[in-house]
């Protein structure tokens, strides 16, 4: 088996395209909510939301934990 197309490396791409569309949908969320802001802002709020978002202070999400030591054996 290939290294490149193997499950672990799949998983962790579809990982980063599913981050990728997080951003894109709450950039696109800025947008509405901020019609008049020119795109920098919606940048600047974009990272500010990144930065500040619920979990971000102690760098944990919401959600259930998972191990992932288990998941992919």
């Amino acid at each position: 088996m290939d290294s490149a197309s193997s499950p672990v490396v799949e998983a962790f791409r579809a990982t980063l395209d599913l981050f990728q569309t997080g951003i894109d949908l709450m950039r696109q969320n800025l947008r509405r909510r901020h019609p008049e802001a020119a795109e920098e802002d919606v940048e600047r709020l974009l990272h500010e939301w990144l930065i500040h978002r619920p979990g971000a202070e102690s760098r944990r999400l919401s959600g259930r934990p998972a191990d992932v030591s288990t998941r992919f054996a």
